[in-house]
């Protein structure tokens, strides 16, 4: 249970508990492929190659394409984040820690799933674009080059595109008039919203891309950190069907029970999913030195 419950008594502290500041849930959860409800511990996506069209002489035979079919499998992983909560001291206290235990192991979870889709972000095969932070010039060029890239690879552009970059090249990219200005980005078209928590995961469309900072990336402060831009549809997430029926998909379901021999409530979250690449081209990689001081000119 949390050691330091005693610290929230009514003499000592406010009555209102705030979660310590973090970042809540899962940022990339609808920027892939999901598949819920998998029953078993393995989950299969289906990957179909590109097809040529031809001709054919009069009353000849069609050419079938022949389009390659690929199944892309991943195993499940399974995580836990519980908590106990001694029953006399919600009785000392005037908030509900059993609702702040249970938000915050929702919270991890929710990181833990993230943290799943970034490394399998960070497997690509593809080029790495050096995003270069020397001035506002390389700024603009080195992100038209990351967005490029995707594009190369045939990569479809209908609104399915997402870029995540880390907090200081989000700062660098916030310098340029063509990210934030109103005369380049219309007001009614800055913001996307996607997420259960509506207004929480926001996205700045850009270059054709939904744009986010975000804090999991490999290598985030440091002079090698990675960002990356994909397609939809280039990463899938199963997520396993819930065996105790706690919640509906099985994502990420939470029950709440008493221990007696504790005298303390154990406030569980479960979920069981796993991420996989499914299209490597659809994904590119941008190494930038995240310990460049933000440019002014």
């Amino acid at each position: 249970m949390s050691t330091s419950i005693s610290t929230a008594f009514i003499k000592a502290y406010d009555t209102e508990v705030k979660q310590v500041f973090q970042r809540e849930g899962s940022y990339l959860r609808d920027t892939v492929q999901k598949k819920t409800g998998v029953v078993g511990s393995t989950a299969v996506f289906q990957k179909v190659g590109t097809g040529s069209a031809t001709t054919k002489a009069r009353n000849g035979m069609i050419v079938p394409m022949n389009q390659t079919h690929t199944a892309p499998s991943v195993t499940l992983v399974d995580f836990y984040a519980a908590d106990y909560v001694d029953r006399l001291d919600e009785v000392k206290t005037n908030i509900n820690e059993r609702d702040v235990i249970a938000r915050g192991g929702a919270m991890a979870l929710g990181r833990k799933l993230d943290s799943q889709i970034t490394t399998v972000l960070d497997t690509t095969s593809q080029s790495t674009v050096t995003l270069t932070t020397t001035n506002k010039g390389t700024v603009l060029a080195t992100a038209l080059e990351f967005t490029e890239a995707l594009w190369s690879n045939d990569v479809p552009n209908r609104g399915d595109v997402y870029a995540a970059v880390t907090s200081r090249f989000w700062s660098q990219l916030s310098t340029l008039d063509q990210f934030g200005h109103a005369d380049y980005v219309r007001a009614d078209g800055q913001v996307f919203v996607s997420g259960p928590d509506v207004g929480r995961n926001k996205f700045k469309d850009w270059l054709g891309a939904k744009w986010t900072m975000f804090t999991g990336l490999p290598g985030e402060g440091t002079a090698t950190a990675k960002n990356f831009i994909w397609h939809r549809n280039a990463v899938g997430y199963a997520s396993a069907a819930d065996a105790r029926n706690i919640a509906g998909s099985g994502e990420v379901a939470a029950d709440i029970n008493f221990v007696a021999e504790r005298d303390a409530y154990l406030i569980t979250h479960v979920m069981s999913g796993n991420a996989v690449m499914i299209d490597d081209t659809g994904v590119i990689e941008g190494d930038v030195d995240d310990t460049a001081a933000i440019v002014t000119s």
